[in-house]
């Protein structure tokens, strides 16, 4: 019995369909690379423009201690013209150790890059105790 003319014709929908499918996979594959390394760099940016905040905020409440103070007066570094000086922070002991503790938490020179899932959860474990830190100190600053 010879082949039906028409089932080439009928097996048209089913063939452009699965060319559609498969070109589909293809650029789906390569979108999705393309959109999760975008979203990995701006997830990466914000982590770590937060732990950069965070230590700046340490490095200002450790010099403002009053053992980092220069002994010159105020009126000798207003006279000066040059400096403008932050009031020191009242001495306790308890607040040093906090401000030690938030800044060895997110130092830069100690924070991994690396992007293997142990580093990737200690960098952020280490940022969200670095922000209860830092809420502990906002508070004893007042």
């Amino acid at each position: 019995m010879p082949a039906d003319p028409f089932d080439a014709v009928l097996d048209l929908e089913d063939r452009f369909y699965q060319q559609g499918y498969q070109q589909g996979l293809q650029d789906g594959a390569q979108a999705g690379r393309i959109e999760g390394r975008c979203f990995g760099m701006q997830k990466g940016f914000d982590k770590f423009l937060e732990s950069g905040r965070l230590a700046s905020k340490a490095v200002v409440w450790a010099n403002r201690l009053p053992q980092n103070l220069n002994d010159q007066p105020a009126a000798e570094a207003e006279a000066e013209g040059k400096r403008c000086m932050l009031p020191s922070l009242a001495s306790n002991p308890r607040l040093d150790k906090n401000v030690k503790t938030l800044y060895a938490l997110v130092e830069p020179d100690t924070m991994s890059t690396e992007n293997t899932d142990e580093a990737v959860q200690d960098f952020d474990d280490r940022v969200k105790r670095a922000q209860g830190k830092a809420r502990v100190i906002e508070r004893m600053v007042g």
